[in-house]
């Protein structure tokens, strides 16, 4: 019984993960298209459940941005090791791990909007960007200048934020976002050495 009982809890906490990054998915993606004040009902039914699994993982709309933050960042961290593996080349892999890192800053500029009232949690939010993206940025920088495909002149956080630095004022997606993109895009491409032979 015991056996069966562990096996039982084991599946609903898995379940209730998937859940939760469903709902982190589908609220994410609503305040790209909606902005960070988009109803709750929206949220709920872009990821197919019900207003009160929303608020039985999320209480508060904080606790929401708070968790839309937290896991783009995370799904950023774990994406710079996978696409070093998989990408035809450290520079490769940068360029594609850059583009996501603007398609989080693009969503990152609302949530920080709507953080600004609890300031002790934007503070923590800060500092978890700082500890988990730089890390992930430098892999591939590192992997990529070690490879002599990049300049050894520009560190992971000037990168980041010069990259931050063009995706001001850009929220939600359409012209302003595919501008972010591109001039992220030359950015990584000025860092681009010539290829040796």
């Amino acid at each position: 019984m015991r056996d069966g009982g562990t096996s039982s809890t084991v599946r609903k906490r898995a379940d209730a993960r998937r859940n939760e990054q469903t709902l982190l998915d589908a609220a994410a993606a609503v305040f790209v298209a909606r902005g960070v004040d988009a109803p709750v009902r929206a949220i709920a039914a872009a990821a197919g459940v019900g207003m009160g699994t929303i608020y039985r993982h999320f209480p508060t709309r904080a606790d929401l941005v708070i968790g839309v933050y937290r896991h783009q960042i995370d799904a950023l961290v774990s994406t710079a090791a996978h696409l070093l593996a998989e990408s035809e080349s450290p520079a490769a892999a940068l360029a594609q791990w850059m583009d996501g890192f603007v398609d989080f800053l693009v969503t990152k500029h609302g949530l920080a909007g709507a953080l600004r009232s609890e300031e002790a949690s934007f503070d923590t939010l800060h500092a978890y960007f700082l500890d988990r993206l730089v890390p992930a940025c430098a892999s591939l920088l590192d992997a990529a200048t070690a490879a002599g495909e990049t300049r050894s002149d520009v560190d992971a956080l000037t990168l980041m934020h010069a990259a931050g630095n063009l995706c001001i004022g850009v929220e939600g997606g359409g012209d302003a976002a595919s501008d972010a993109h591109r001039m992220v895009g030359l950015l990584i491409a000025g860092m681009r050495l010539p290829a040796v032979g």
